[in-house]
């Protein structure tokens, strides 16, 4: 078996798409995202054939966790556009 030559022009650098800050900063994005699914766990009645809808229809479910959710997709988006300091 002949084994290829690699030449300069074959060679590639290997390096990530992203710095590391950017990566912490989506991490950071997916973090939120998840909480703010979290928050909008729950409402679960030990009588099935009842509805609440104070539990149901509350402030955390219907205001703050999509705006938790949409926080964490502007880290995502942020991390995605960030650009290197040099």
């Amino acid at each position: 078996m002949v084994k290829p030559t690699q030449t300069e022009d074959q060679l590639v650098e290997e390096r990530a798409i992203f710095p590391k800050e950017n990566y912490r900063f989506m991490l950071i994005g997916i973090v939120v995202v998840i909480i703010g699914f979290l928050l909008m766990l729950g409402g679960k009645s030990p009588d099935a054939n009842t509805f609440n809808a104070d539990d149901v229809y509350s402030f955390r479910r219907i205001t703050l966790a999509p705006i938790v959710i949409v926080l964490g997709l502007l880290i995502e988006v942020y991390a995605i556009m960030r650009r290197p300091k040099h």
